[in-house]
């Protein structure tokens, strides 16, 4: 037997496999294809404050090996989430670990959705996003300074009952300070990669195809910058990192753990197969035992952390 459990802070995951925030809804729509106890855990679709219709459309466009969406964090709303979304959660997977991810356009709000969500019984963990490029206000405002990323994380999680992870941006010069601000703030673990920034043009119209202009690019072409994010933070960290970037296949899952990565979120993937997740999951034990390995505890990258 293949031991795929990973024991994350707040989280006890019988596989390290997840979908990523944003690209799964509440799990709703993909539950009518399979069973979601299948999954590790759950990151459920950002909550803010108040309701979002998000942005603009077109919001989404294809790329070679990936894609673009400026969808804008559309969200029915803290209070929604709570009466409904979790419920229904609570109801058909009890045992189900759900990470709550977390946006907000001030710290205020970052606080208030934190504090407020963290009390759900079902919620395990916060992913603090602070790293969508996709908005005007919030996002990578408090991603890319590390002053106001240690500010935001310490206030968050002062007033959150459950750990808190922080999504970093890759839309930085250098994510380690970053990283290191977030950890001396109290946060305990990362999620990382969140989009990159891109742009798409229509020849016809020479104009941008997103009504945002810009989008978060998505997809394989952004794994070999999500593995040397991954890497580089690991180096200077020892705190549990949450994967993701272009992961599509079990070979994908296993580079992302060898560059660091405790576990694997996955984004993209899904909107091309909604059985993505538990396809990867069923997949892991073969691709370990071609390395003569029956658990992911030795597959990971030794690697001693330093600190500058």
């Amino acid at each position: 037997m293949t031991d795929l459990a990973v024991t994350l802070p707040g989280l006890a995951l019988k596989n390290p496999i997840m979908p990523a925030s944003g690209c799964f809804g509440f799990g709703q729509e993909y539950g009518r294809y399979y069973d979601l106890n299948e999954l590790g855990a759950i990151i459920i679709k950002a909550a803010t404050k108040e309701p979002r219709l998000g942005n603009a459309t077109p919001r989404v466009a294809e790329t070679p090996s990936g894609m673009l969406n400026a969808i804008g964090l559309q969200n029915p709303g803290i209070e929604v989430i709570m009466q409904e979304k979790l419920p229904w959660l609570a109801e058909h997977y009890p045992e189900l670990p759900i990470i709550a991810n977390v946006a907000g356009n001030t710290e205020a709000d970052y606080v208030y959705v934190c504090e407020r969500i963290s009390q759900a019984p079902n919620v395990h963990a916060i992913e603090l996003n602070i790293s969508c490029p996709n908005v005007a206000h919030g996002g990578l405002e408090f991603g890319t300074s590390p002053e106001a990323a240690a500010a935001l994380t310490k206030a968050c999680v002062a007033v959150s009952q459950v750990p808190v992870y922080v999504k970093l941006s890759p839309n930085v010069t250098d994510i380690c300070p970053i990283a290191q601000a977030v950890e001396a703030a109290g946060a305990a673990g990362f999620s990382l990669i969140n989009t990159l920034v891109g742009m798409r043009i229509d020849p016809k119209t020479r104009q941008p195809i997103l009504a945002n202009q810009t989008g978060g690019l998505s997809g394989p072409a952004i794994k070999p910058v999500a593995i040397r994010l991954i890497h580089q933070v690991r180096s200077i960290s020892k705190l549990p990192i949450i994967g993701m970037g272009g992961v599509s296949t079990a070979a994908d899952a296993l580079e992302l753990i060898a560059a660091g990565a405790n576990a694997i979120a996955v984004g993209t993937a899904n909107f091309s197969d909604p059985f993505a997740c538990p396809k990867l999951i069923a997949a892991l034990p073969d691709e370990l035992a071609k390395y003569q390995l029956t658990d992911l505890k030795s597959f990971g990258l030794s690697q001693e952390v330093t600190h500058d």
